[in-house]
């Protein structure tokens, strides 16, 4: 415990670049696979290539891309910039195959009617699309977010890793407490994130909860 309150002040330096790096690819991922699953939704033909190609993506090594993008980006090995690149190029793999299948889900009559009543395709996707896509797409988040939250700490290797930095510094000194340490704040970081995003989910689909007490009662 002396080492911990020693060091409180690395810790939660390390933890901030944790979540940092963990969140921005997320949302950078989520942002580009929503115009990316819209497309594929209204040309299916371009659903299953861009499906597998986002598979061939999340095969990569994380390591391999950690130590690439520095000479394709022209950013310097240290540079954070690296790692919220590859894992958005991650996220963006898990992702579209989420708001493809979530755009899917929107039942076929009430498209005709939104149509019919006159809402345009920015508004229909907006208003009526997403909204209906939202538990399926953020079934998607999560995951991405726990496995973001995960791979941050391999780009430790190559000195941006946050709390990944933890575990090198226990494995150079031969000295357990650092890596404990970091094994536990990553698991509680992840177990918070994928908390905040169920809540999220709730609030932004109140219906879901509007329907359930009707099932039970008509049950």
């Amino acid at each position: 415990m002396s080492w911990v309150a020693d060091n409180s002040a690395l810790i939660w330096e390390q933890l901030r670049e944790h979540l940092y790096l963990a969140l921005i690819p997320m949302l950078l991922g989520l942002l580009i696979s929503l115009p990316l699953g819209y497309v594929a939704t209204r040309y299916s033909w371009l659903a299953n290539p861009l499906v597998a190609l986002g598979g061939v993506l999340y095969s990569l090594p994380s390591i391999a891309l950690f130590i690439v993008l520095p000479a394709v980006l022209g950013t310097g090995i240290l540079s954070p910039i690296n790692i919220i690149v590859a894992l958005t190029i991650y996220a963006v793999s898990l992702l579209i195959r989420n708001v493809i299948d979530g755009l899917r889900s929107v039942p076929e009559e009430v498209l005709q009617a939104a149509v019919s009543v006159g809402y345009g395709t920015l508004r229909r996707v907006l208003t009526i699309d997403l909204p209906i896509a939202i538990p399926v797409i953020f079934t998607g988040l999560r995951v991405v977010t726990v496995a973001n939250i995960s791979m941050v700490s391999v780009g430790a290797i190559i000195g941006v890793g946050g709390l990944g930095e933890l575990f090198t510094q226990g494995f150079q000194q031969d000295f357990l407490t650092p890596i404990i340490v970091g094994v536990v704040l990553s698991l509680a970081l992840a177990l918070v994130c994928d908390i905040a995003l169920v809540g999220l989910q709730r609030l932004l689909t109140p219906w879901a909860r509007a329907v359930a007490p009707v099932k039970e009662a008509i049950a």
